[in-house]
């Protein structure tokens, strides 16, 4: 859910090699179809205008295209797509001042959940953290983009269970279903910026300073929307100039 530095070159670069392992958390078949395509709308592979075909996507997915299509009627009462009679399921825009107001929201519940779980951690649950990002950052020295997202993923669970604070992490969880899950790791910028910014919100919490692992915590946040929102912006310039595929 967050990350920064490096120039971007090409935004469909890497992005494209078909679905990726990203947990063992499998949900139902539906939500997983949801899921991907989500993914790959957020991650500016899939722009508006696109349309979308359920059995191209099965196919990708190893499914069947029922279930595809339930996801995808997920995705329209969401707000991804829209439904049009006889032609199928088209992607809505999704601009990058649109991913800028999505995270900016979003920063304002993670830190607060972050100096939230400050004020309860004990040295086990530091240790747990560190644990958590010291492996992250042999997966980034490795270039293990997978379990980059997978770790990524926990350390920020861990944070949120840690605040105690069920009704703000549910609104966060609203929220974060515009951070792609799969791909993200692939977008320039993002392994260095999770590395970097997690150094700094343990030090945050190694110091028990809440309103340190909240500037922290937003900031990351603020930083990785604006790396996603760039990377947005390059995908539709060179789609516009004919410089990239269309993926359906």
């Amino acid at each position: 859910m967050t990350r920064y530095p490096e120039p971007m070159t090409d935004p469909t670069a890497r992005l494209s090699d078909g679905p990726r392992r990203h947990s063992l958390r499998r949900p139902q078949l539906g939500a997983e179809a949801a899921s991907y395509v989500r993914d790959l709308i957020v991650s500016g592979q899939l722009q508006g205008g696109d349309f979308i075909r359920p059995e191209a996507v099965a196919s990708e997915l190893q499914i069947s295209a029922t279930p595809v299509r339930e996801g995808l009627l997920a995705l329209h009462t969401q707000g991804f797509v829209r439904l049009e009679p006889r032609r199928g399921f088209v992607v809505l825009p999704l601009t990058g001042e649109d991913i800028r107001d999505l995270f900016a929201a979003q920063a304002l519940l993670a830190g607060e959940l972050a100096a939230r779980a400050v004020k309860r951690a004990d040295p086990a649950r530091i240790a747990e953290l560190e644990a958590l990002h010291a492996d992250l950052e042999v997966a980034a020295g490795r270039g293990d983009h997978d379990e980059l997202e997978e770790l990524n993923f926990r350390f920020h669970r861990a944070v949120n269970l840690l605040a105690a604070a069920p009704k703000i992490a549910w609104l966060l969880g609203v929220a974060v279903c515009y951070v792609p899950v799969r791909f993200y790791s692939s977008i320039d910028g993002w392994p260095a910026a999770t590395v970097h910014d997690h150094r700094a919100i343990l030090d945050a919490f190694r110091r028990g300073a809440s309103r340190l692992a909240r500037s922290e915590m937003t900031e990351h946040i603020e930083h990785a929307g604006e790396l996603l929102a760039i990377h947005i912006e390059s995908g539709a310039a060179q789609r516009r100039d004919g410089l990239a595929p269309r993926r359906y």
